[in-house]
């Protein structure tokens, strides 16, 4: 069966216009679109790819933020501050028993390993993660890493820089917590020990030496048979220091390489009273893992829509 051709029309007819569909109202987490150049007649090229304006992400909806540092929280306290919309999900790992809950729903507890992540990212529609955990967190790092990879969801790496010496320190660098407790004895007799209360047993056989302990927690055996537990939280003040270290007369100072301004007036005080630091190193972080070094430049990297291969040290850093 053919069909048949329609008689020409006479003259055309105007064509009427149509309604130009209405644009979905944006989230106020995006930046908003830019302008889009008036259309010309006539035939036009294809537009070439412009590498330096690669098309833009859609920002997520539902962010994980594996947290129960102080960047962490105030990250969320920010996303909530500046993007209402989103819905944000803080993971504590449940170590302190009066954790400091940020803004948004918060789940206290593991995952069960890198399967029971992945599968807790599929099942809750999560759009990114943030690893804001501790610098010391290394399990964590790694099981979000790999969940990451397994799920194909963006992973940024909140970190907060490292401390760096000054002049008149004294600073003893060692790998494990092991190692700092066999150097030790050679440092001094009276310690601050700052490593938290889940580090102790590796002190635990120094019967010799006198310990100061602040943790947020209570500490559980085994540890130090002669120390004096401080419970008390941070940010801690200069002065504050000072006066630990002169009161309990202390001669050494044992921190892990933590980073960040909470707890670095210790390391200001121990210069001043001219004792050694035993400085703990950080343990080995995943690779290939963007990182931003502020809570802000974590920020931006949500805001343009969380790219899995951005390298948020050189583009956002702040």
């Amino acid at each position: 069966m053919s069909a048949s051709n329609p008689p020409p029309n006479p003259s055309p007819a105007e064509p009427h216009p149509t309604p130009a569909e209405p644009h979905p109202a944006r989230p106020a987490f995006e930046d908003p679109p830019e302008a889009t150049p008036a259309r010309t007649s006539g035939p036009t090229a294809p537009a070439e790819p412009n590498p330096a304006h690669p098309p833009e992400a859609p920002a997520p909806r539902h962010v994980l933020i594996l947290g129960g540092t102080t960047e962490a929280r105030h990250l969320a306290e920010t996303l909530a501050a500046h993007a209402p919309d989103l819905q944000v999900t803080n993971s504590l790992a449940g170590r302190v028993t009066r954790p400091t809950h940020p803004p948004g729903t918060t789940r206290i507890g593991g995952f069960g390993g890198p399967d029971g992540l992945a599968a807790w990212l599929r099942a809750h529609a999560v759009d990114a993660v943030v690893d804001a955990t501790h610098p010391f967190a290394e399990r964590m790092s790694f099981n979000a890493a790999s969940a990451c990879a397994a799920t194909g969801t963006p992973l940024l790496a909140l970190r907060r820089p490292a401390w760096e010496p000054s002049d008149g320190d004294d600073w003893h660098h060692v790998p494990t917590l092991a190692a700092a407790a066999a150097a030790l004895p050679a440092l001094g007799s009276r310690a601050f020990l700052t490593t938290g209360r889940t580090g102790l047993a590796a002190f635990a056989h120094l019967d010799a030496t006198w310990f100061l302990v602040r943790s947020v927690d209570a500490p559980t055996a085994p540890a130090p048979r002669q120390s004096h537990v401080l419970l008390d939280r941070g940010p801690f003040t200069l002065d504050g220091e000072r006066a630990l270290i002169r009161e309990h007369r202390i001669d050494v100072l044992v921190t892990k390489a933590s980073g960040g301004s909470a707890t670095a007036p210790k390391l200001a005080a121990a210069r001043e009273a001219g004792i050694p630091v035993l400085v703990v190193d950080r343990p080995p972080v995943p690779q290939g893992v963007p990182v931003a070094t502020s809570v802000d430049a974590a920020a931006s990297w949500l805001r343009e829509g969380a790219s899995a291969g951005t390298d948020a040290r050189t583009a956002y850093s702040g």
